[in-house]
Parts: structure tokens; sequence; C-alpha cells
């Protein structure tokens, strides 16, 4: 019992570090690799190695704790691909040059499962691995790692990413297109290329959202207003705004509205960052039981989103000392580590070590002007399918 009490408090030091302080990290850390040291059981092995990881999530230079070594060899004979793999994603954080370069080769082959291939880019772009970031351009001819590769390059600044990037833009899908354009906006260096190709309509204006345009203007000042535009908050013209959408949204035109219509455009346009009958992002709040019968709450908060934000939801943007912006809602926090949730990324590891300016904004992560940019029918038909009461079939 009180072995298995010693392994809970390591295990809940590791991954709740505010909650549990009874053992500093190094004893747990060893205490861990003791328990996995005496256990066969997979399920066991598992749930503490996975463990481990959470609680490491986006920590660099970690001491190997007593007799990792051996016991990662062990592992790595382990009949369970699943404890390979996990155990291979912890050598990597202890420093250990075999299991980097294998996950490096691992990218570069075709014939290795998709997924641990993402796992395995995440993880070294987040230890800042030159050699992987170098790869990136290669993995954008890989369907399965395309949009991965995009991404990777805001994590690790790579000289070479807006030439490469924008030179394969007008290929790529919109979706790819969104992607490149978000990521070109974490940098400076990203972020002045991005703005010259819209200068030259490589990138057209209308690419860029308005959460993008608003990171843009804080990075690029009245460089980016001169070229694009004045990026306008929407709140100014709040009330003209309301009462033109009161107008076109009469109950005849709501009655003739198709909810299934409006569950695509919501699919299209608010799910990636909000959950309705439990499906979507989690970036915003849950509108499962939102006021979503009364149409002034939809307007204002559709219209004019930044409003009335809550504090839970209000942007945090960061500036991590090697130049890369980034904005999001804070997931989660403790001594080590900021969790944001970003348009881009669901989970957001950022290590406080490599945090050299913090911002909270009154803005939500929400962009302005959402319903500028459908159709009339289109915000109908969303209006329609938000006022539901349980969930539709949605139009193919």
């Amino acid at each position: 019992m009180k072995r298995y009490f010693q392994f809970s408090i390591a295990l809940l030091s590791i991954c709740c570090p505010r909650i549990a302080t009874a053992i500093d990290e190094t004893d747990s850390l060893d205490l861990l690799v003791t328990t996995l040291n005496s256990v066969d059981d997979v399920g066991v092995r598992h749930a503490v190695l996975r463990g481990m990881l959470s609680g490491l999530e986006g920590r660099r230079n970690i001491a190997a704790p007593t007799g990792w070594s051996k016991l990662s060899q062990k592992l790595a004979e382990s009949e369970d691909k699943n404890v390979r793999e996990l155990s291979a994603q912890l050598s990597q954080i202890f420093g250990d040059r075999k299991a980097t370069a294998q996950a490096l080769a691992m990218l570069t082959d075709r014939t290795a499962d998709p997924n641990i291939q993402r796992r395995s880019l995440r993880l070294l772009l987040t230890h800042q691995n030159e050699e992987a970031s170098s790869l990136l351009e290669s993995l954008l001819d890989d369907p399965a790692l395309r949009l991965d590769a995009i991404r990777g390059y805001a994590m690790v600044e790579n000289a070479s990413a807006p030439a490469v990037l924008l030179g394969r833009y007008a290929q790529f899908s919109p979706e790819l297109r969104r992607a490149v354009v978000e990521t070109l906006a974490t940098r400076k260096r990203y972020a002045q290329a991005l703005l010259a190709a819209v200068e030259q309509k490589t990138v057209l204006h209308d690419d860029i959202p308005a959460h993008v345009a608003r990171s843009l203007k804080d990075i690029l000042g009245d460089r980016f207003v001169r070229v694009f535009g004045e990026v306008r908050p929407i709140s100014q013209d709040r009330q003209k705004l309301l009462a033109r959408y009161r107008k076109m949204i009469t109950p005849d035109r709501i009655a003739d509205a198709r909810a299934s219509r409006g569950r695509a455009v919501f699919t299209k346009t608010c799910a990636a960052c909000h959950v309705l009958y439990g499906e979507g992002g989690k970036i915003g709040p849950d509108l499962t039981g939102a006021n979503r019968t009364n149409l002034d709450y939809i307007l204002l908060n559709s219209v004019d989103p930044s409003y009335d934000v809550p504090t839970g939801y209000k942007m945090v943007s960061i500036v991590t000392v090697d130049g890369r912006v980034v904005s999001g809602v804070v997931a989660e926090e403790d001594e080590t580590r900021v969790v944001l949730k970003t348009v881009e990324h669901p989970r957001l590891v950022i290590a406080k070590e490599d945090i050299e300016e913090r911002k909270i904004s009154s803005k939500s992560m929400m962009p302005d002007g959402q319903f500028e940019k459908m159709k009339p029918q289109e915000v109908i038909d969303l209006i329609k399918y938000l006022r539901t009461t349980e969930q539709v079939e949605m139009t193919k």
C-alpha cells in the first residue's frame, strides 16, 4: 500500500505539479522508472508512460532519470507497439541522440504510420530540432503530412519557409492556403514576406482572415495597414449592423430556411472553435447550452464577439524568445508551461522559459465580421440551425 501511494504521488507530481509537491520532479521520475521496471502489465505501462509524457509535454533539457537508459532498451523490445513508441518519445525528451535519430529517420520512411510520423515531427520541432525543420519541404510532398509540415514552419524559424510555402501556395487547397497564411503570421520575417505576397496579389486580400489580419497589424504595424487597409473594429458599427441583420432575418425567411444547410455553414465557419451537440472544437464556449433561441443574443455575439468577452476566453498573445508570435485561449498553466488553445492547434504547449512577452487582450478569439463573409441565405440558414433544439442531418 505504501509503495502504491508513493507511485501515485510520483505520477501526480509529474502530471499536476500544482497539486502534488510531496516529492520533487527528480525523485518522482526515479520512482516511476522503478515502477516500470517492476511491472509487466501493459495497461500499467501505458498509464505510467502516458502520464510521464503528459507531465513533460512542451519541456526540453530534462535530465534522464536514474536507470532510464537500461529501461528504455527493455521497453524498446516490448511486443506492444504503443509501449515502444511512448518510451521512444520519452527518450527524446531525455536527450537520447539515438532516439532522436530514429525519429528523424521515421519521417522519411514512406512505409511508416502517418500518425506516428505526425507525433514524431511535433515532438522533434517542440525540441527545436533543426534537422526536422530542414525536412519540412520534402514532407510537403506527402499528402498525409502536408498540413503538419506547413504548421511545422511556425514551430522552428526556418529562413526558407516563406519562399517554400508561397511558392506552392497556388497549388494548395483552400484549407492548406489558410494554414500557410496562419503560419506566416507567426514571425516578423515570415509576416513581411506574406505582406509582400499580398502586395503582389500572390495572396489575395480575402485570403487573410480577420484574426490573422489582427496579428499581422500587431507584428508589422503601419506598414501592414498601408498595404492591407485599416483593420477596423466591427464594434464601431455595432448598432447599424445589428439593425441590418434584424431587418434581413424576418420570421418568414427563418420559416423558409433549412437548418440542414445551416449545419453545413456552421461546420465550415464555426465548428473549428465551438462545440454544438457534442461536435466541434473546444477553443470557444460550448454553444449547446447557450441562449440560442434569442436572436439578439446570437447577433450580438456574432457581429461583435469582443463586446463582452468572459475572462476565460480572452485572447492571450505570447511572443517567444526566438520571435514566434502565437495567440490563443489559456487552457492550462502551471509553473513550467502554458497550454494554449488556438485556431490552428487545439493544444499548443509553450515552456515558460521560452516566453519573452505575454499580453492579455480584451479581444475575443472569434474573428469579427463572420457574417460579412457569408451570403444572406447562408446567414439565415445558420441562424435557423443555431436556434434548433436537437441535431439535424447536414446537407451534403
